[in-house]
Parts: structure tokens; sequence; C-alpha cells
């Protein structure tokens, strides 16, 4: 995809960003974003995915509640544009059985990137290796 002043982020991006501030690849990737103005979106599911990532942080006793519910208002605060469309849908299942996907979770950020020929962002290493044998060039991973 060509460059463009608008990234697609995925859910891990954002919990990476709000639960690993002395990570410095996320930080300075975040800090340059904001520096050149630009635009986040996301599929409308980011912030289902967000929630139920704390919760079960949570659930498992990693953090606390008081550190999920801070954590969760400030990826909620984030400027991220979220876009319900509906054939996006459509795509993310296309998608996900072109690449063989196991959800469609995943395929919906890849859609939404596709269809607005945007890069898409994630710290999900798996989905980043599992699309090497396509040459996905406009998925972008952070580790």
């Amino acid at each position: 995809m060509s460059k463009s002043t608008t990234v697609c982020v995925d859910a891990s991006v954002i919990l990476r960003y709000v639960l690993q501030p002395e990570n410095t690849s996320i930080q300075k990737l975040w800090k340059k974003w904001m520096a050149e103005e630009v635009n986040l979106v996301a599929p409308s599911l980011l912030f289902y995915e967000v929630t139920n990532a704390l919760y079960q942080q949570q659930r498992n006793n990693i953090l606390s509640a008081e550190t999920i519910w801070e954590t969760l208002e400030l990826s909620l605060e984030l400027p991220i544009a979220l876009v319900n469309e509906a054939n996006l849908h459509v795509k993310a299942r296309e998608i996900a059985m072109r690449y063989n996907l196991p959800a469609t979770y995943d395929a919906h950020y890849l859609a939404l990137a596709e269809w607005m020929e945007i890069d898409l962002w994630t710290a999900d290493m798996r989905l980043v290796n599992s699309l090497k044998p396509f040459k996905v060039k406009w998925v972008k991973g952070i580790e």
C-alpha cells in the first residue's frame, strides 16, 4: 500500500501502547504519528477487543481492576476514528479465507486497510508471520 497520512491500527497496538509505557518501539512510533498528525483508523470492533483483552488481564489476576479501569479509559480517549462499514464484514470473510486465518477478527483490520489502501500496524507478530508467504507488504509489525 502507498504511504499515507492515515494508518489502520489493531487492538494489539492499542494494548501495547497503554499497557507498556516503557516499550520504546511503540512509544516512539506513537509520538511520530502524533507529531506528523497521522490519522488513525480501525474497524468498529477495536474497543470490543481492547475491553475483552483488558478484562482477561484482570480475570487472570495479571493486572488490578483499578489499572484495567484506568487503561480502558485511556484507550477510549485515543484519537482513533472507528469505521463501521457493512461491506467490511463481507471483505473480512474473503480475506480470512484468502490468507487462511483462524478467525475473522484480524481480517476486519486487514479488510479496512486494504479497502482504504493504507498500512495496517499490529503488534501481533503471529499475524505478521502468517501473512509473509502471501507477500502482504502493507502489514507492519511492531516488536
